[in-house]
Protein backbone atom coordinates (compact mmCIF):
# COMPACT_ATOMS: atom_id res chain seq x y z
CA UNK A 1 0.00 0.00 0.00
CA UNK A 2 1.35 3.82 -0.94
CA UNK A 3 2.42 5.81 1.74
CA UNK A 4 -0.39 8.62 0.52
CA UNK A 5 -3.17 5.72 0.43
CA UNK A 6 -2.06 5.12 4.09
CA UNK A 7 -2.23 8.79 5.09
CA UNK A 8 -5.64 9.43 3.07
CA UNK A 9 -7.21 6.61 5.29
CA UNK A 10 -5.63 7.35 8.09
CA UNK A 11 -7.28 11.32 7.81
CA UNK A 12 -10.76 9.74 7.00
CA UNK A 13 -10.26 7.51 10.19
CA UNK A 14 -9.60 10.66 12.28
CA UNK A 15 -12.18 13.01 10.54
CA UNK A 16 -14.98 10.56 11.08
CA UNK A 17 -14.56 10.29 14.65
CA UNK A 18 -14.61 14.02 15.24
CA UNK A 19 -16.47 15.18 18.63
CA UNK A 20 -19.52 16.57 16.67
CA UNK A 21 -19.52 13.24 14.55
CA UNK A 22 -19.50 11.08 17.79
CA UNK A 23 -22.38 13.40 19.00
CA UNK A 24 -24.68 12.99 16.02
CA UNK A 25 -24.18 9.27 16.71
CA UNK A 26 -25.11 9.33 20.47
CA UNK A 27 -28.39 11.73 19.75
CA UNK A 28 -30.77 9.89 17.63
CA UNK A 29 -32.62 12.46 15.81
CA UNK A 30 -36.57 12.28 16.87
CA UNK A 31 -38.97 12.12 14.31
CA UNK A 32 -41.66 14.04 14.46
CA UNK A 33 -44.78 11.50 15.15
CA UNK A 34 -48.05 12.01 13.22
CA UNK A 35 -49.45 13.36 16.31
CA UNK A 36 -46.83 15.85 16.72
CA UNK A 37 -47.49 17.16 13.14
CA UNK A 38 -51.19 16.96 12.93
CA UNK A 39 -50.97 18.91 16.24
CA UNK A 40 -48.77 21.42 15.22
CA UNK A 41 -50.60 21.86 11.99
CA UNK A 42 -53.85 22.70 13.63
CA UNK A 43 -52.93 25.02 16.08
CA UNK A 44 -50.63 26.90 13.39
CA UNK A 45 -54.75 27.44 11.61
CA UNK A 46 -56.33 28.06 14.45
CA UNK A 47 -53.97 30.76 14.90
CA UNK A 48 -54.08 32.41 11.78
CA UNK A 49 -57.97 32.99 12.58
CA UNK A 50 -56.89 35.25 15.64
CA UNK A 51 -54.35 37.24 14.66
CA UNK A 52 -54.74 39.77 17.02
CA UNK A 53 -54.35 38.00 20.14
CA UNK A 54 -51.10 39.00 22.59
CA UNK A 55 -48.52 36.58 23.22
CA UNK A 56 -50.24 35.85 26.38
CA UNK A 57 -53.16 34.97 24.99
CA UNK A 58 -51.58 33.03 22.33
CA UNK A 59 -49.79 31.01 25.21
CA UNK A 60 -53.29 29.97 26.84
CA UNK A 61 -54.90 29.54 23.57
CA UNK A 62 -52.31 26.84 22.27
CA UNK A 63 -53.10 25.17 26.10
CA UNK A 64 -56.29 25.26 25.70
CA UNK A 65 -56.56 24.14 21.73
CA UNK A 66 -53.77 21.59 22.40
CA UNK A 67 -55.28 19.97 25.30
CA UNK A 68 -58.83 19.92 23.20
CA UNK A 69 -57.02 18.44 20.03
CA UNK A 70 -55.49 15.54 22.11
CA UNK A 71 -58.21 14.37 24.17
CA UNK A 72 -59.97 13.98 21.14
CA UNK A 73 -57.73 10.98 19.98
CA UNK A 74 -58.44 8.79 22.77
CA UNK A 75 -56.89 5.73 20.42
CA UNK A 76 -53.58 7.40 21.11
CA UNK A 77 -52.40 6.74 24.70
CA UNK A 78 -50.76 9.36 26.59
CA UNK A 79 -50.21 10.29 29.89
CA UNK A 80 -50.87 13.71 31.24
CA UNK A 81 -46.93 14.13 32.08
CA UNK A 82 -46.45 13.33 28.35
CA UNK A 83 -49.67 15.32 26.73
CA UNK A 84 -47.55 18.52 28.94
CA UNK A 85 -44.44 17.80 27.68
CA UNK A 86 -45.93 17.88 23.94
CA UNK A 87 -47.81 21.22 24.29
CA UNK A 88 -44.24 22.93 26.24
CA UNK A 89 -42.83 21.94 22.94
CA UNK A 90 -45.66 23.05 20.49
CA UNK A 91 -45.87 25.93 22.45
CA UNK A 92 -42.13 26.80 22.23
CA UNK A 93 -41.84 26.53 18.87
CA UNK A 94 -44.40 28.82 17.93
CA UNK A 95 -44.03 31.44 20.62
CA UNK A 96 -40.89 30.80 21.91
CA UNK A 97 -37.01 29.96 20.27
CA UNK A 98 -37.25 26.38 20.07
CA UNK A 99 -35.70 23.98 22.68
CA UNK A 100 -33.55 26.97 24.38
CA UNK A 101 -37.14 28.63 25.75
CA UNK A 102 -37.15 27.01 28.69
CA UNK A 103 -32.73 27.92 28.79
CA UNK A 104 -33.81 31.73 28.29
CA UNK A 105 -36.38 31.33 30.85
CA UNK A 106 -34.16 29.92 33.84
CA UNK A 107 -32.86 32.73 35.63
CA UNK A 108 -29.53 31.32 36.74
CA UNK A 109 -28.12 30.48 33.02
CA UNK A 110 -26.50 33.57 32.20
CA UNK A 111 -25.63 32.19 28.69
CA UNK A 112 -26.23 29.70 25.66
CA UNK A 113 -23.63 28.70 23.67
CA UNK A 114 -25.62 26.37 20.37
CA UNK A 115 -22.96 24.01 19.13
CA UNK A 116 -24.58 22.98 15.80
CA UNK A 117 -27.68 21.45 16.36
CA UNK A 118 -27.01 18.41 18.92
CA UNK A 119 -24.78 20.16 21.53
CA UNK A 120 -25.83 23.32 23.92
CA UNK A 121 -23.33 24.45 26.32
CA UNK A 122 -25.40 27.03 29.05
CA UNK A 123 -23.44 28.62 32.02
CA UNK A 124 -24.53 28.63 35.50
CA UNK A 125 -22.81 30.34 38.19
CA UNK A 126 -19.91 30.81 36.44
CA UNK A 127 -19.46 27.23 35.09
CA UNK A 128 -19.85 26.29 31.88
CA UNK A 129 -21.75 22.90 31.73
CA UNK A 130 -23.38 20.72 28.71
CA UNK A 131 -27.58 21.40 28.49
CA UNK A 132 -29.50 17.71 27.34
CA UNK A 133 -31.71 20.19 24.77
CA UNK A 134 -30.92 19.95 21.35
CA UNK A 135 -32.43 20.69 17.85
CA UNK A 136 -33.53 18.40 15.35
CA UNK A 137 -31.26 19.28 12.48
CA UNK A 138 -29.24 22.46 10.74
CA UNK A 139 -32.88 23.49 9.48
CA UNK A 140 -34.30 23.72 13.43
CA UNK A 141 -31.54 25.93 14.38
CA UNK A 142 -32.14 28.34 10.60
CA UNK A 143 -35.49 28.63 11.79
CA UNK A 144 -34.85 29.57 15.20
CA UNK A 145 -32.38 32.19 14.27
CA UNK A 146 -34.46 33.45 11.29
CA UNK A 147 -37.03 33.87 14.44
CA UNK A 148 -34.57 36.40 16.10
CA UNK A 149 -33.26 38.00 13.39
CA UNK A 150 -35.91 39.39 11.33
CA UNK A 151 -37.96 41.35 12.92
CA UNK A 152 -34.74 43.52 13.79
CA UNK A 153 -34.26 44.16 10.13
CA UNK A 154 -31.00 41.66 9.74
CA UNK A 155 -29.86 39.08 7.54
CA UNK A 156 -28.17 35.77 7.84
CA UNK A 157 -27.57 33.78 4.68
CA UNK A 158 -24.53 32.50 2.82
CA UNK A 159 -23.74 35.39 1.38
CA UNK A 160 -23.67 37.66 4.80
CA UNK A 161 -23.36 34.73 6.97
CA UNK A 162 -22.22 36.19 10.44
CA UNK A 163 -25.14 38.42 12.59
CA UNK A 164 -25.32 40.20 15.85
CA UNK A 165 -28.34 40.66 17.33
CA UNK A 166 -31.11 41.28 20.65
CA UNK A 167 -33.73 39.51 22.06
CA UNK A 168 -36.38 41.37 23.22
CA UNK A 169 -35.40 41.53 26.75
CA UNK A 170 -31.88 43.06 25.47
CA UNK A 171 -30.13 39.81 25.14
CA UNK A 172 -26.96 39.79 23.30
CA UNK A 173 -27.30 37.08 20.50
CA UNK A 174 -24.45 36.23 17.70
CA UNK A 175 -24.63 33.76 15.23
CA UNK A 176 -22.47 32.35 12.20
CA UNK A 177 -23.11 29.75 9.88
CA UNK A 178 -22.20 27.38 7.14
CA UNK A 179 -19.63 27.78 5.09
CA UNK A 180 -18.20 29.60 7.95
CA UNK A 181 -19.19 27.25 10.67
CA UNK A 182 -17.84 23.93 9.83
CA UNK A 183 -20.09 22.33 12.70
CA UNK A 184 -23.56 23.67 11.59
CA UNK A 185 -25.76 26.44 12.95
CA UNK A 186 -24.06 28.66 15.83
CA UNK A 187 -25.22 30.77 18.50
CA UNK A 188 -24.09 32.92 21.22
CA UNK A 189 -26.43 34.53 23.51
CA UNK A 190 -25.70 36.20 26.40
CA UNK A 191 -28.17 36.51 28.66
CA UNK A 192 -29.64 40.38 29.93
CA UNK A 193 -30.60 40.15 33.77
CA UNK A 194 -34.29 39.86 34.19
CA UNK A 195 -34.08 42.29 36.81
CA UNK A 196 -32.51 45.42 36.42
CA UNK A 197 -29.03 45.28 38.45
CA UNK A 198 -27.78 48.40 40.93
CA UNK A 199 -24.63 49.30 42.70
CA UNK A 200 -25.88 48.01 45.62
CA UNK A 201 -26.35 44.52 43.89
CA UNK A 202 -22.41 44.85 42.43
CA UNK A 203 -21.37 45.21 46.03
CA UNK A 204 -23.60 42.50 47.29
CA UNK A 205 -21.48 40.19 44.07
CA UNK A 206 -18.29 41.51 45.53
CA UNK A 207 -17.09 43.10 42.40
CA UNK A 208 -16.60 46.29 44.00
CA UNK A 209 -16.23 48.13 47.37
CA UNK A 210 -18.73 50.18 49.12
CA UNK A 211 -15.97 52.75 48.87
CA UNK A 212 -15.28 52.19 45.08
CA UNK A 213 -18.90 52.46 44.51
CA UNK A 214 -19.27 55.96 45.95
CA UNK A 215 -16.32 57.32 44.56
CA UNK A 216 -17.47 56.18 41.22
CA UNK A 217 -21.24 57.68 41.71
CA UNK A 218 -19.19 61.16 42.18
CA UNK A 219 -17.09 60.29 39.20
CA UNK A 220 -20.25 60.34 37.01
CA UNK A 221 -21.90 63.36 39.07
CA UNK A 222 -18.73 65.44 38.37
CA UNK A 223 -18.74 64.72 34.36
CA UNK A 224 -15.22 62.92 34.08
CA UNK A 225 -14.78 60.55 30.70
CA UNK A 226 -15.03 56.94 32.05
CA UNK A 227 -13.38 54.47 29.75
CA UNK A 228 -14.62 50.62 31.39
CA UNK A 229 -11.74 48.30 30.21
CA UNK A 230 -11.98 44.66 30.34
CA UNK A 231 -12.18 41.08 28.46
CA UNK A 232 -15.24 39.05 26.74
CA UNK A 233 -17.98 38.59 29.00
CA UNK A 234 -16.21 40.14 32.18
CA UNK A 235 -19.61 42.12 32.59
CA UNK A 236 -18.94 45.73 30.94
CA UNK A 237 -21.81 46.31 29.98
CA UNK A 238 -23.29 45.72 32.95
CA UNK A 239 -21.25 47.77 34.82
CA UNK A 240 -21.97 50.68 32.02
CA UNK A 241 -25.54 50.06 32.91
CA UNK A 242 -25.01 50.64 36.50
CA UNK A 243 -23.04 53.66 35.61
CA UNK A 244 -25.33 55.37 33.46
CA UNK A 245 -28.34 55.12 36.25
CA UNK A 246 -25.64 58.13 37.88
CA UNK A 247 -26.46 60.48 35.43
CA UNK A 248 -28.80 63.39 36.58
CA UNK A 249 -32.35 62.63 35.18
CA UNK A 250 -32.15 66.14 33.18
CA UNK A 251 -29.30 65.33 30.68
CA UNK A 252 -29.81 64.56 27.69
CA UNK A 253 -28.29 61.39 26.58
CA UNK A 254 -27.13 60.09 23.33
CA UNK A 255 -26.35 56.10 23.59
CA UNK A 256 -24.72 54.43 20.78
CA UNK A 257 -24.56 50.30 20.07
CA UNK A 258 -24.13 47.62 17.53
CA UNK A 259 -26.95 45.84 18.99
CA UNK A 260 -28.95 48.26 21.69
CA UNK A 261 -28.62 46.53 24.93
CA UNK A 262 -28.10 49.76 27.12
CA UNK A 263 -31.47 50.22 29.37
CA UNK A 264 -31.63 53.74 30.91
CA UNK A 265 -33.82 54.69 32.91
CA UNK A 266 -33.40 58.91 32.63
CA UNK A 267 -36.05 60.77 30.84
CA UNK A 268 -34.14 62.05 27.87
CA UNK A 269 -32.71 59.08 26.12
CA UNK A 270 -31.99 58.70 22.18
CA UNK A 271 -30.75 55.44 21.56
CA UNK A 272 -29.26 54.70 17.83
CA UNK A 273 -28.43 51.21 16.45
CA UNK A 274 -25.70 50.66 13.47
CA UNK A 275 -27.00 49.00 10.62
CA UNK A 276 -25.35 46.04 8.21
CA UNK A 277 -25.25 46.35 4.82
CA UNK A 278 -28.26 45.38 2.89
CA UNK A 279 -27.81 42.14 -0.22
CA UNK A 280 -25.86 44.47 -2.47
CA UNK A 281 -23.43 45.22 -0.03
CA UNK A 282 -24.50 48.88 0.67
CA UNK A 283 -26.36 51.13 3.16
CA UNK A 284 -23.78 50.07 6.33
CA UNK A 285 -24.07 52.67 8.80
CA UNK A 286 -20.83 52.07 11.69
CA UNK A 287 -20.52 53.37 15.25
CA UNK A 288 -18.09 56.11 13.29
CA UNK A 289 -21.28 57.57 11.29
CA UNK A 290 -23.37 57.25 14.77
CA UNK A 291 -20.72 58.83 16.46
CA UNK A 292 -20.55 61.72 13.93
CA UNK A 293 -24.14 62.68 13.86
CA UNK A 294 -24.90 62.28 17.52
CA UNK A 295 -22.58 65.28 18.00
CA UNK A 296 -24.90 67.33 16.03
CA UNK A 297 -27.92 66.18 18.32
CA UNK A 298 -26.76 68.39 21.11
CA UNK A 299 -26.15 65.72 23.92
CA UNK A 300 -25.15 66.63 27.62
CA UNK A 301 -23.53 62.35 27.68
CA UNK A 302 -22.62 60.43 24.92
CA UNK A 303 -22.62 56.84 26.05
CA UNK A 304 -20.89 54.10 23.64
CA UNK A 305 -21.67 50.40 24.26
CA UNK A 306 -18.44 49.20 22.91
CA UNK A 307 -15.73 51.21 20.65
CA UNK A 308 -13.46 48.88 18.79
CA UNK A 309 -12.40 50.66 15.44
CA UNK A 310 -11.96 53.76 13.78
CA UNK A 311 -14.77 55.55 15.80
CA UNK A 312 -12.43 56.18 19.12
CA UNK A 313 -10.68 58.95 16.92
CA UNK A 314 -14.34 60.65 16.80
CA UNK A 315 -15.01 59.93 20.39
CA UNK A 316 -11.46 61.36 21.63
CA UNK A 317 -12.33 64.59 20.01
CA UNK A 318 -16.03 64.68 21.16
CA UNK A 319 -14.68 64.53 24.74
CA UNK A 320 -12.20 66.37 24.27
CA UNK A 321 -14.65 69.49 22.57
CA UNK A 322 -17.05 69.96 25.66
CA UNK A 323 -19.26 66.74 25.22
CA UNK A 324 -17.95 65.72 29.22
CA UNK A 325 -19.34 62.70 30.93
CA UNK A 326 -19.06 60.29 28.45
CA UNK A 327 -18.68 56.90 28.99
CA UNK A 328 -17.68 53.85 26.65
CA UNK A 329 -16.12 50.43 26.79
CA UNK A 330 -13.42 48.61 25.21
CA UNK A 331 -11.45 45.06 25.26
CA UNK A 332 -8.84 45.24 27.15
CA UNK A 333 -6.78 43.24 30.29
CA UNK A 334 -5.40 46.14 31.54
CA UNK A 335 -5.84 50.10 31.73
CA UNK A 336 -2.40 50.26 30.34
CA UNK A 337 -3.23 47.67 27.34
CA UNK A 338 -6.41 49.71 26.89
CA UNK A 339 -4.35 52.89 26.20
CA UNK A 340 -2.46 51.25 23.52
CA UNK A 341 -5.24 49.95 21.82
CA UNK A 342 -6.65 53.09 21.84
CA UNK A 343 -3.84 54.61 19.77
CA UNK A 344 -4.51 51.37 17.59
CA UNK A 345 -7.80 51.94 17.24
CA UNK A 346 -7.47 55.94 16.47
CA UNK A 347 -4.68 54.65 13.43
CA UNK A 348 -7.37 52.89 11.98
CA UNK A 349 -8.86 56.19 11.19
CA UNK A 350 -6.65 56.30 8.09
CA UNK A 351 -5.26 59.70 9.90
CA UNK A 352 -1.68 59.95 9.61
CA UNK A 353 -0.89 61.62 13.26
CA UNK A 354 2.24 61.36 15.38
CA UNK A 355 1.75 59.12 18.37
CA UNK A 356 2.63 61.73 20.50
CA UNK A 357 -0.45 63.72 18.94
CA UNK A 358 -2.75 60.62 19.65
CA UNK A 359 -1.14 60.21 23.25
CA UNK A 360 -1.83 64.21 24.18
CA UNK A 361 -5.23 63.47 22.80
CA UNK A 362 -5.97 60.40 24.49
CA UNK A 363 -4.62 62.31 28.15
CA UNK A 364 -6.68 64.76 27.99
CA UNK A 365 -10.48 63.51 27.03
CA UNK A 366 -10.22 60.27 29.27
CA UNK A 367 -10.35 60.54 32.91
CA UNK A 368 -10.74 57.61 34.57
CA UNK A 369 -10.34 53.78 33.50
CA UNK A 370 -12.31 51.23 35.55
CA UNK A 371 -10.43 47.49 34.86
CA UNK A 372 -13.47 44.57 34.72
CA UNK A 373 -12.22 41.44 34.94
CA UNK A 374 -13.74 38.02 35.03
CA UNK A 375 -12.06 35.44 37.26
CA UNK A 376 -10.57 31.70 37.07
CA UNK A 377 -13.57 30.58 39.76
CA UNK A 378 -16.23 32.64 37.11
CA UNK A 379 -16.66 35.96 39.31
CA UNK A 380 -16.95 39.35 38.00
CA UNK A 381 -14.28 42.17 40.08
CA UNK A 382 -13.20 45.75 38.80
CA UNK A 383 -9.64 44.88 39.45
CA UNK A 384 -8.47 48.37 38.90
CA UNK A 385 -9.66 52.01 38.73
CA UNK A 386 -6.86 54.40 37.47
CA UNK A 387 -6.85 57.78 36.72
CA UNK A 388 -5.49 59.31 33.77
CA UNK A 389 -2.91 62.02 34.87
CA UNK A 390 -1.53 63.64 32.15
CA UNK A 391 1.72 63.36 29.81
CA UNK A 392 5.15 63.22 30.60
CA UNK A 393 7.35 63.25 27.83
CA UNK A 394 5.64 60.87 25.53
CA UNK A 395 4.46 58.76 28.18
CA UNK A 396 0.77 58.74 29.50
CA UNK A 397 1.29 58.81 32.97
CA UNK A 398 -1.51 56.62 35.35
CA UNK A 399 -2.21 56.23 38.83
CA UNK A 400 -3.98 53.47 40.40
CA UNK A 401 -6.58 54.37 43.02
CA UNK A 402 -8.11 51.69 44.06
CA UNK A 403 -7.15 47.94 43.21
CA UNK A 404 -8.43 44.52 44.01
CA UNK A 405 -5.53 42.13 45.60
CA UNK A 406 -6.19 38.10 45.25
CA UNK A 407 -5.10 36.51 49.27
CA UNK A 408 -5.78 33.23 47.95
CA UNK A 409 -8.59 30.49 47.02
CA UNK A 410 -10.74 28.46 48.79
CA UNK A 411 -11.06 24.33 48.84
CA UNK A 412 -14.22 24.65 46.28
CA UNK A 413 -11.79 26.77 43.70
CA UNK A 414 -13.45 30.25 44.89
CA UNK A 415 -11.25 33.02 44.75
CA UNK A 416 -10.69 35.25 48.01
CA UNK A 417 -9.07 38.39 48.23
CA UNK A 418 -9.94 42.16 49.11
CA UNK A 419 -10.25 45.55 47.85
CA UNK A 420 -7.81 48.32 48.85
CA UNK A 421 -6.71 51.98 47.88
CA UNK A 422 -3.84 52.59 47.34
CA UNK A 423 -3.11 55.56 49.30
CA UNK A 424 -2.84 58.17 47.23
CA UNK A 425 -5.46 60.98 47.11
CA UNK A 426 -7.26 61.66 43.40
CA UNK A 427 -5.82 63.98 41.12
CA UNK A 428 -9.42 64.73 40.27
CA UNK A 429 -10.69 65.69 43.48
CA UNK A 430 -10.69 69.23 43.10
CA UNK A 431 -13.13 68.94 40.05
CA UNK A 432 -15.27 66.50 42.37
CA UNK A 433 -15.26 69.17 44.65
CA UNK A 434 -16.28 72.37 42.86
CA UNK A 435 -19.43 69.66 42.04
CA UNK A 436 -20.29 69.89 45.66
CA UNK A 437 -18.82 65.99 45.96
CA UNK A 438 -16.92 65.70 49.09
CA UNK A 439 -14.01 62.56 49.52
CA UNK A 440 -13.45 61.45 52.92
CA UNK A 441 -9.75 60.99 53.57
CA UNK A 442 -10.28 57.55 54.92
CA UNK A 443 -11.09 56.23 51.63
CA UNK A 444 -7.40 56.71 50.61
CA UNK A 445 -5.51 55.57 53.18
CA UNK A 446 -3.38 52.51 51.98
CA UNK A 447 -4.33 49.05 53.57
Amino acid sequence: MSLLKRLNEKTNTVSSTSPQEVKRKEIKKPKESELKTQLHQHIISELKKHPAMSEEEQMKFIEKESMEFLNEHEDRFLTYEAKKELIDTITNELIGFGPITPLLNDPDVSEIMVNGPYQIYIEKKGKLIESDSYFRDDAHVMQVIEKIVSPLGRRIDESSPMVDARLPDGSRVNAIIPPLSLVGPVITIRKFPSKRLEMTDLIQFGTLSEEMAKFLDGCVKARLNIFISGGTGSGKTTLLNVLSSFIPNDDRIVTIEDAAELQLMQDHVISLETRPPNIEGKGAIAIRDLVRNSLRMRPDRVVIGEVRSAEALDMLQAMNTGHDGSLATGHANTPRDMLSRLETMVLMAGMDLPVRAIREQISSAVDLIIQQSRLKDGSRKITHITEVIGMEGDTIILQDLFTFKQTGTTSDGKIEGRYSSTGIRPYVSEKLENYGIHLPSDWFIEV
